[in-house]
């Protein structure tokens, strides 16, 4: 068999629990509590951390703050199996976690760590799996086919081994899904985690994948499985069963066709090694929830520190975009957005601020507001060098 005959094996590689995990390298005492990790560090953690600069892993367990004692708005970003147990998950706001484990140690969220985990990990696979999709912080795809070991055991051996070298390497554990297209491989990869391997051949889709859930498939989302539920659709099997042509009319005749694809296994998307970005954006969450009317200069000039954000962002990337647009978050937890696409491609911050302005004009704001968020999509790259941001300054038109 030639190389251009091997069967296609793509693995999707999910590292566990990946800002917990790498917290607890650095706190190794906490291991085996349920642990959150969530908000900005406060004044009492940068002292704690500073007392015990360079003994972090002496400090006793119950030297750290519990969620029992939090009051704010913060959201988790990520959290630990043992307080998974108590039914804490990412996104859940902090308060609502307290209630359910109140004994939960909080620790803040260090971004520029995790960052340098996770580009040690990547570095540990592209020494030995050259052909890797960068999909996230945690997470990349990664093509098996050509490289020594991808074939044995249908990719089993060569997932074991990076495993194996990604813990030697960063101390840190990773869940491998292994199967002929990216789209079963992002499915198996949840099936024994954590620090588990599952394999998929052509021959398991029937036994293995058609019993799950269709929420199991990457891209079915709420309101398609909602319509499929009240099509009678819950597995993927059942999904499968549908016939092409009923499945166009119920969903359309894209989305019908890449459910029928889907439900039978069939993913052509190779692994992209490069890939350019399609949207930039900027968003916070405030402290408290604010007013447009009561609360109009702070949120104008949040507003417009996101713009300027923004447009930064764009620049540094060397990108222009046409379509910006606005995301509110209001105190029910509902989410409004709205955008418009201009004529000519920006990275402008004046410009960014005028549409979304527009945009802002275009939504409710009769009620609290929690989060606020600028988006700029629909880029390309930038023809020539931008004009560096200038802050926008306080005589920009106020638009809440």
């Amino acid at each position: 068999m030639t190389a251009a005959d091997l069967p296609r094996r793509i693995a999707h590689l999910d590292m566990d629990a990946f800002y917990a995990s790498v917290e607890l390298l650095r706190y190794p005492q906490l291991k085996g509590l349920p642990v959150v990790i969530g908000g900005s560090a406060t004044p009492e953690d940068e002292a704690r951390n500073q007392a015990w600069a360079g003994r972090l892993h002496e400090i006793a367990a119950d030297a750290f703050p519990r969620l029992s004692s939090y009051v704010g708005r913060g959201v988790i970003t990520t959290a630990t199996y043992a307080a998974r147990a108590f039914g804490v998950g990412s996104a859940m706001g902090l308060m609502k976690a307290a209630r359910l484990c109140p004994q939960a140690v909080l620790l803040p969220v260090d971004f520029p760590q995790y960052r340098r985990y996770s580009r040690r990990f990547k570095e540990v696979i592209l020494s030995i799996a050259p052909v890797m999709e960068n999909r996230g912080v945690d997470e990349v795809y990664i093509d098996f086919t050509d490289v020594p070991g991808g074939q044995r055991g249908g990719g089993r051996a060569l997932a074991r081994l990076i495993q194996k070298s990604i813990f030697d390497a960063t101390g840190l554990t990773c869940s491998v899904g292994v199967a002929p297209n990216k789209l079963i491989a992002k499915m198996a990869s949840e099936f024994n985690k954590p620090n588990g391997i599952a394999v998929v051949m052509p021959e398991d889709l029937e036994p293995r994948i058609w019993p799950l859930a269709c929420r199991k498939i990457n891209g079915v989302g709420p309101k398609t499985d909602e319509k499929l539920r009240q099509l009678g659709i819950h597995t993927i099997g059942e999904l499968a069963a549908r016939p092409r042509a009923w499945l166009l009319a119920q969903f359309g005749p894209s989305h019908g066709a890449w459910l029928h694809d889907a439900a039978w296994g069939r993913d052509d998307r190779p692994v992209v090694t490069q890939s350019e970005p399609v949207s930039m954006s900027r968003e916070t969450t405030f402290e408290r929830d604010l007013h447009a009317v009561r609360d109009k200069a702070q949120l104008g000039a949040i507003f417009t520190e996101l713009c300027e954000q923004v447009a930064g962002d764009l620049q540094r990337g060397g990108y222009l975009g046409r379509t910006i647009g606005i995301k509110l978050r209001y105190d029910d937890f509902k989410i409004v957005t709205r955008d418009q696409t201009v004529d000519e491609a920006t990275c402008d911050a004046l410009v960014i601020r005028r549409v979304a302005g527009l945009c802002l004009k275009r939504a409710p704001l009769d009620r609290h507001l929690r989060l606020l968020g600028v988006r700029v999509a629909k880029l390309e790259k930038a023809g020539m060098v931008p004009v560096p941001v200038a802050a926008l300054g306080p005589h920009t038109e106020a638009l809440f």
